[in-house]
């Protein structure tokens, strides 16, 4: 498991989808989620620090959990299968660990209001993890060297299929803006 920050909050071009762009801690390496609206202003609210007149979903379960004596210990985003991402919450409570399953933008969104770390499993980085050139700010290829990358490859039908949530919102991408952290809805 990786540590994970919140890089930015985006707003794909092509079909105003919103994506919580993740960043692994000390790496080069991106974790684009594509998130609903609603959960996108929820975790910007709280990262821009903006009082809301009411409370949202989030600051209420927040309160339930710490009005129960529990408290959240972290997130990660724990699974993805067929291009949908899976996420649990730990919740310590009476001296005992315990699991939540949840969407990954409900877990970000509670990480924020209590402040706890936000990881993602290795394989789910191994999967969708976009590494990029420190100094280029292009992705850098998986495999192979720079030479390799010049020649034209092969890829084949089934890794097509595995990245097809993400084909239409990284061409949107201005891969220039990622090293800066901003949040924009």
């Amino acid at each position: 498991m990786q540590e994970m920050t919140i890089d930015s909050i985006r707003v794909s071009l092509m079909n105003y989808q919103r994506v919580v762009i993740l960043k692994q801690r000390e790496s080069d390496r991106y974790l684009p989620i594509w998130i609903g609206p609603a959960e996108a202003d929820a975790i910007a609210v709280k990262l821009q620090d903006i009082s809301v007149p009411r409370p949202l979903t989030h600051d209420l379960l927040q309160a339930v959990i710490d009005n129960l004596g529990a408290e959240i210990t972290h997130v990660w985003v724990s699974d993805l299968q067929n291009d949908t991402f899976f996420a649990k919450i730990g919740i310590a409570i009476n001296g005992k660990q315990m699991e939540v399953d949840a969407r990954p933008s409900d877990a970000i969104a509670l990480a924020v209001r209590a402040k706890v770390p936000i990881y993602a499993e290795d394989s789910v980085l191994d999967q969708a993890g976009i590494q990029l050139d420190a100094e280029t700010g292009k992705p850098i290829m998986p495999e192979g060297s720079a030479e390799d990358a010049e020649k034209p490859s092969e890829v084949k039908e089934e890794e097509l299929q595995r990245l097809s949530a993400f084909t239409d919102f990284i061409n949107t991408l201005d891969l220039e803006d990622f090293g800066k952290s901003q949040s924009k809805e």
